[in-house]
């Protein structure tokens, strides 16, 4: 069922039994107090009836006057005086008999009603000045009972087939305000395909859950276009960065097979080849390494580890690479306590991708010292990795992240262009963040936040 009509049902079925019970209830409780009030009416009359007819025979003319001038005249009403005798009712020839039910009722009780069709009855039991035992009935059309509350009953009938068709109206208008947003959006979206992702769905000016959906869905689309454009750029770089050293190698042999050379020929051609094969096997393994290494969710082995100590061995590291690298440590914004510098990741990934950024920063700069700074936030560690090298052109900072991708600037530079990439993929695997800002001929930084360790691993 579309969910356009199953919202339809559901508010016509609240609304319509919500409507129901409050007619049902309006009508219970008029009907309720029309009932009480018309016998406690008769019951009045039952005991003026006695008092008249009974302990005052002598002056039944003046009283009855008064109870006609103060007490109205009850459609059909009838007056019934049955004597007691041995706790029976005795009934006089002629005389209509009560329902053996009502009569024990009142010999019992002292007093009761009774209904018959439009026909109420209520009597009591009456003991005369001089002792005798009577029972004084009254009974009575109830007007307001067969006329006024079928009239109401009528009246309620009819505004509950008003309100159902409201209801209805009202929901299918509710209805469709909830859904057409909903298709729009379904509209808008199939019109998006890998060949046209930079389209965006139009956001609602509403600022309502809707609006929230098109902006969650155009984020995601943000996200898809950018991992197509990478995914481009990643086939494009990885088949020029493959295909060099393969073409060099099959050049160089056919060359060295073309007719037959000395010796000194075969190995300078089989070390050319070695040496080009060394270049596709390190290309190679970097690739592996970036794959094994991205943001998919894989779990890891994690364990609490230091930051300051992890950046000194990083340091140790990159020195032992390269003695003329120049590295300045900054610990002047460590806290105090030295709890808010652990994290919780895995030693060899972290450190393979600081290892990565340092390196970097000391092979662009020329021989000029990268500095590293450490410090911490109530909730993140933060590392900085700051240099003064040649810096990356502003054009080409939104490919920084494309496996192979070089800024156009670092041609005498020997490199992959994977460690930057895979050292974001690291940052990210622990839940942190990396951003890189820079300035073409002024330097380059990389800021690192992890989240604090926090609770025993």
């Amino acid at each position: 069922m579309k969910i356009h009509y199953r919202i339809i049902y559901l508010l016509i079925s609240v609304f319509f039994i919500y409507t129901l019970l409050f007619c049902g209830f309006i009508y219970y409780s008029i009907s309720n107090f029309s009932f009480t009030d018309f016998y406690k009416r008769l019951e009045i009359r039952a005991a003026t009836t006695a008092k008249i007819q009974l302990d005052n025979p002598d002056n039944a003319s003046i009283i009855k006057e008064i109870r006609q001038e103060y007490l109205e005249k009850l459609p059909n009403q009838k007056e019934y005086i049955f004597p007691i005798k041995d706790n029976m009712i005795v009934v006089s020839d002629g005389q209509e008999s009560l329902p053996t039910e009502f009569g024990n009722k009142l010999l019992i009780q002292g007093f009761g009603s009774f209904r018959k069709g439009s026909i109420f009855y209520s009597g009591i039991k009456y003991t005369t000045i001089k002792g005798g035992e009577y029972i004084v009935v009254v009974s009575a059309d109830n007007y307001f009972y067969s006329h006024h509350i079928a009239y109401l009953r009528n009246l309620l009938v009819t505004s509950l087939l008003y309100a159902l068709l409201l209801i209805v109206l009202v929901s299918m208008l509710i209805s469709r305000t909830l859904v057409r947003p909903v298709q729009q959006i379904i509209k808008e979206v199939e019109k998006i395909s890998s060949e046209n992702l930079h389209l965006r769905l139009q956001l609602p000016k509403s600022k309502d859950s809707i609006r929230n959906l098109a902006q969650t869905f155009n984020d995601m689309l943000n996200r898809l276009e950018t991992t197509f454009e990478t995914q481009k750029n990643f086939v494009s770089n990885a088949s020029h960065e493959l295909n060099t050293p393969l073409t060099s190698i099959i050049g160089e042999a056919d060359y060295a097979l073309s007719k037959e050379r000395d010796a000194e020929q075969y190995k300078k051609s089989l070390t050319d080849i070695l040496c080009e094969a060394e270049k596709l096997e390190q290309k190679t393994k970097a690739l592996l390494l970036l794959a094994q290494t991205g943001f998919d969710g894989k779990s890891q082995k994690l364990v609490r580890l230091r930051t300051d100590q992890l950046i000194l061995d990083v340091k140790e590291t990159v020195q032992k690479l390269n003695a003329k690298f120049k590295i300045c440590l900054d610990f002047s914004l460590l806290p105090e306590n030295h709890e808010m510098l652990k994290v919780k990741g895995n030693f060899y990934l972290l450190h393979l991708a600081l290892t990565n950024i340092v390196v970097n920063g000391c092979k662009y700069s020329n021989g000029q010292p990268v500095f590293i700074a450490l410090g911490a936030s109530d909730t993140h560690v933060v590392i900085v990795v700051r240099d003064s090298g040649i810096g990356i052109p502003e054009k080409e900072m939104a490919y920084i992240y494309d496996p192979y991708f070089r800024a156009s600037n670092t041609t005498d530079y020997a490199g992959y262009g994977i460690g930057l990439p895979l050292s974001r993929n690291i940052i990210l695997m622990h839940n942190g963040e990396l951003n890189v800002t820079s300035v073409e001929n002024k330097g380059t930084s990389v800021k690192i936040n992890l989240p604090i360790w926090s609770g025993p691993l």
